[in-house]
């Protein structure tokens, strides 16, 4: 996949992402489309450990959605704690 391929699927699947877990979550349009990556990033290297992906096979789009929404959650786990410490 090229580049800017990956950016459009990386930024859909942001969008998906956010849009499907509740609460808000304030990102621009960057850092939707760095979620999205790594994402699928995440989804692809969980799925080839778990012996569903072949080594350099992409994450499906549902495998990526909820890769990113787990980094999203993860995230916000920290974010809260900044917010009780302060």
């Amino acid at each position: 996949m090229t580049i800017i391929g990956t950016i459009v699927v990386g930024f859909i699947v942001g969008l998906l992402a956010r849009a499907l877990k509740p609460g808000n979550d304030r990102m621009g349009i960057i850092l939707t489309t760095l979620l999205g990556i790594a994402g699928a990033l995440i989804a692809q290297y969980v799925g080839e450990a778990m012996g569903w992906y072949a080594p350099g096979q992409p994450a499906g789009w549902i495998a990526s959605i909820i890769g990113a929404i787990v980094l999203l959650v993860i995230v916000g786990l920290f974010r809260g704690r900044q917010h009780r410490v302060l």
